[in-house]
Formats: C-alpha cells, sequence, structure tokens
C-alpha cells in the first residue's frame, strides 16, 4: 500500500471515529435531558396530587365547619383553622403547578442547540 493510501485511511478512521463519538455525545446528551423531563413531569403530578388531596379535605372541613357552626362555639376555631389550613397549601399546590406547567421547558433543547452548532461548524 503506497504513503498516500495509507494516510486517506488513516484519515478516513479519524472521521469515522469522530462521528462515533460526536453521535455518542449527543445521545447522552439526549438521555440526560429525557430524565430532567421525566423528573419535571413527575413533579408536576406530585403538586397536582397534592392539590388535589389539600381540596378535598378543605372542601371537607369546610362541610363540617358549617355543620358545626350551628353547635358549639368551641370546635369552631379547630375547624376553621383546618379547613383554612388545607385551603391554602391546595391553592398553593395549584399556584405551583400551573407556574411549572406555564414554564415548561423545551423539550431536547440542548441537544438541538448542539447539533445546530455542529451543522454550522460544517457548514462551508
Amino acid at each position: 500500500m503506497e504513503p498516500s493510501a495509507q494516510r486517506l485511511s488513516a484519515s478516513v478512521r479519524g472521521l469515522a471515529a469522530t462521528l462515533v463519538e460526536l453521535a455518542q455525545v449527543r445521545l447522552e446528551l439526549f438521555s440526560v435531558e429525557a430524565q430532567e423531563e421525566v423528573l419535571r413531569l413527575a413533579g408536576l403530578v406530585a403538586y397536582g396530587a397534592i392539590a388535589l388531596v389539600c381540596l378535598a379535605l378543605g372542601v371537607g372541613f369546610l362541610a363540617i365547619l358549617i355543620t358545626v357552626a350551628l353547635w358549639d362555639e368551641h370546635r369552631l376555631a379547630a375547624l376553621a383553622t383546618f379547613t383554612g389550613l388545607f385551603l391554602f397549601v391546595g391553592l398553593l399546590a395549584i399556584w405551583q403547578a400551573r407556574a411549572r406547567l406555564l414554564r415548561g421547558s423545551r423539550l431536547f433543547s440542548a441537544s438541538i442547540d448542539e447539533l445546530r452548532q455542529d451543522r454550522e461548524a460544517l457548514d462551508p
């Protein structure tokens, strides 16, 4: 094999190795972004569940509060406190879930940006 063919072969192998390494890095970045998105959605579901439970408890205590309002005044303070607490926590959880949902994320934005930079670097 002549020296120019050997150099060409080595260059092609080097280029292939670089392309494989680049693809590996991009796939790893894709994997990290997918994991981040799963965690974001899990948090969103958790806030939604907290909101539903707390609002349900708040409505339940509110019903008890109205019922007991016709009886002794001593039970009202405790029931009013719990009603207010659960409604407050439920509304706070809804506010957080809504904020996270509106903030959102552009899925795989870092991977897309890196691929765009790679394409721009390869364009003449």
